[in-house]
């Protein structure tokens, strides 16, 4: 049975534009209220945020709090907002991420242009984002369920499920030499979530993550740097799809995954051809690729592969260090 989002709220991380936008219109489509942390929002996500104003106008709201994901003190504040405004949170999405920036770099070290990291500020930004601000943001987000679970009402139903979805990538896998510390962060992120499997059962907390592959969103396509690295024969990941998966994570009880691949879960038996059902469980990463989603396994998988999951010219951006190295 699906878990119903009507009356919950999320809070997402990024939700300014890409992936966390879509994810954020589909919630509140189904009438789940969403706190957009960000640091600004693109044109249409200013215009969702609008429309949902207020109950009168949609059956969910949604409300914007300008966001700093590397301030640990922005992270508490958006927590404290979305209480104050919604008495309640159910969902929070890390989501919010860079792509191997020029402003925090391996390939530009601190102190060199275009790098604005410091060298006597002792991290760096990418790691601050990518990183420290999903783990941060999920301890914020276990304090806050655990704290209100324990002063709801002794009369109260059982708590529901509480989510934490992250936004890992097929780099939590293979490795481009071109972001090193981006395909660092997002092996991270899979050990991270597979951690804290154990909180399904135990506290009815979920951690999952997605691994999506090429994503048609403006870091791509604004970017005429990484847009050139992308061929014809490349196949784009729409960001819709990959909020559907999210969503799945978030309200089902199972997920339709490729058949042919990934061994983890507990099968329903029911599938369609080329695809089967299994549960969803916390510690889940799902690839999700062209019109495809898989179980990503801790040992002897497969790796990625297929439509949605290549980038064409990325040996252009390797000749290219290679040329500022020598």
């Amino acid at each position: 049975m699906a878990l119903s989002l009507a009356g919950k709220t999320a809070i997402v991380t990024g939700a300014g534009s890409g992936i966390n936008l879509s994810f954020a219109r589909l919630l509140l489509s189904k009438r789940c209220n969403v706190l957009f942390a960000d640091l600004a929002l693109r044109p249409e996500a200013q215009e969702l945020v609008s429309n949902h104003a207020n109950t009168s106008q949609s059956s969910a709201r949604a409300v914007f709090q300008q966001t700093d994901v590397r301030d640990w003190q922005n992270l508490e504040r958006m927590f404290h907002v979305a209480t104050e405004e919604f008495d309640r949170i159910d969902i929070v999405c890390p989501g919010a991420g860079v792509y191997e920036p020029p402003f925090s770099n391996f390939w530009y070290p601190p102190g060199q242009p275009p790098s604005t990291d410091s060298r006597t500020s002792n991290h760096y930004a990418l790691l601050d984002i990518n990183l420290t601000h999903p783990i941060r943001t999920t301890q914020l987000a276990l304090s806050h369920f655990l704290s209100a679970s324990k002063s709801s009402s002794p009369t109260s139903k059982s708590p529901s499920l509480k989510s934490i979805i992250h936004i890992s990538s097929i780099a939590g896998q293979v490795t481009p030499l071109a972001a090193p510390i981006y395909n660092a962060t997002k092996h991270a992120i899979n050990g991270f979530v597979r951690s804290l499997a154990p909180l399904d059962k135990r506290l009815g907390v979920r951690v999952t993550a997605v691994a999506p592959g090429l994503i048609k969103t403006p870091l791509w396509t604004e970017n005429p740097e990484k847009l050139k690295l992308v061929t014809e024969a490349d196949e784009w990941v729409t960001p819709e799809f990959v909020a559907g998966v999210m969503t799945t994570l978030v309200e089902e009880e199972t997920v339709e995954v490729e058949a042919g691949a990934g061994g983890s879960g507990l099968s329903t038996g029911d599938s369609r051809e080329g695809t089967r059902k299994v549960a969803v469980e916390g510690g889940m990463i799902l690839e999700v690729a062209k019109a495809k989603v898989r179980v990503v396994e801790q040992f002897n998988d497969a790796g990625p592969s297929g439509e949605g999951n290549t980038v064409g010219n990325m040996g252009l951006a390797d000749e290219e260090i290679f040329r500022r190295l020598v």
